[in-house]
């Protein structure tokens, strides 16, 4: 049997905005501002959840666990991809890129799940008042959390390492980052079976929960429909709409993206929604709940009148 001479690469080279300057300069200061309002806005939340006694209900023990993902989400990307576009042609060895594809989808898996979570203690809320603090109990809730945890360690790590892939050609990621389809479509051997494997793992872990949020969501709009007051029906709604939003935004834009077919023409699109979901959702969960949601700026105010206080 002949023999064919292959070189075996240990490194990955990231070229996404390579030979276009200005493009680079702009990205690094529009991912500088995306990740500190991101830090600054996730860790608030967490901040006051934690320490306002107020808060410490299953709906913002979520919301905590939620920004707390957002964090390490963007994380996991944001300060690699900085680094990356500081110099034209950046070089990411195996090891880096895999671990940082890993934990990505580690938190994205989890965040699918733990949105699903969400919408099914929104819809005991609405549903069952009287008897929510029974239901949504504080074993229960942490069991769920650690059920998102497991489902995002493993759907999202697994499926990765459990089909071996060998690189013996291209290296070069048009990507700023280790992004999951281009490192494998850099792959030699035969990937029939991871990309069976990562279609069916995608489809579980976006459209299983998407589905039991609609589900959810029509269960409780038939729950607010019963309700007889104006003011409860719309109390309901508002306690909904940043949920929804949120939900919105982070399934249209992660199902377009992981679901759609491949194609050459469509790896600009990919890399700007890529960035769309994986920079500006973490950005946008926290003003999105904060600017809805009076109970969290009522928190923060008292934080901010106590932590002023202090200083006089």
């Amino acid at each position: 049997m002949e023999e064919k001479n292959v070189t075996i690469f240990t490194e990955f080279i990231l070229i996404g905005y390579s030979g276009r300057p200005k493009t680079r300069i702009g990205l690094i200061i529009f991912l500088t501002i995306v990740y500190f309002v991101t830090v600054v806005g996730n860790g608030l939340i967490v901040l006051v959840t934690t320490v306002d006694s107020r808060l410490h209900t299953p709906m913002y023990f979520f919301l905590s666990n939620l920004s707390f993902l957002d964090i390490g989400y963007s994380t996991t990307s944001i300060p690699q991809a900085i680094t990356n576009l500081l110099v034209d042609r950046s070089t990411m060895p195996f090891a880096m890129c895999y671990v940082q594809m890993s934990s990505g989808l580690c938190f994205g898996v989890t965040e699918c799940f733990l949105l699903a979570i969400m919408a099914y203690d929104r819809y005991i809320a609405i549903s069952s008042p009287l008897h929510y603090m029974v239901i949504m109990s504080n074993k229960l809730c942490i069991q769920l959390v650690a059920i998102t945890w497991t489902c995002g360690v493993f759907f999202g790590v697994v499926p990765i390492y459990a089909v071996p892939a060998e690189f013996c050609g291209n290296n070069v990621i048009d990507y700023v980052t280790c992004e999951l389809k281009a490192v494998m479509k850099l792959v030699c051997s035969d990937t029939s079976l991871s990309q069976l494997l990562m279609f069916l793992t995608g489809s579980l872990t976006l459209l299983g929960p998407f589905a039991f949020i609609l589900f959810s969501y029509l269960r409780i709009l038939v729950a607010i429909l019963r309700i007889h007051s104006s003011g409860g029906r719309l109390k309901a709604f508002s306690t909904c709409g940043s949920h929804l939003t949120v939900v919105t935004i982070f399934y249209g834009t992660a199902i377009f993206s992981y679901l759609q077919p491949q194609t050459k023409n469509t790896r600009d699109l990919d890399k700007i929604i890529s960035l769309f979901y994986g920079v500006m959702t973490p950005m946008f969960n926290p003003l999105i709940y904060t600017l809805r949601n009076q109970e969290v700026i009522g928190a923060l105010t008292r934080i901010m009148r106590i932590k002023r206080k202090s200083e006089q």
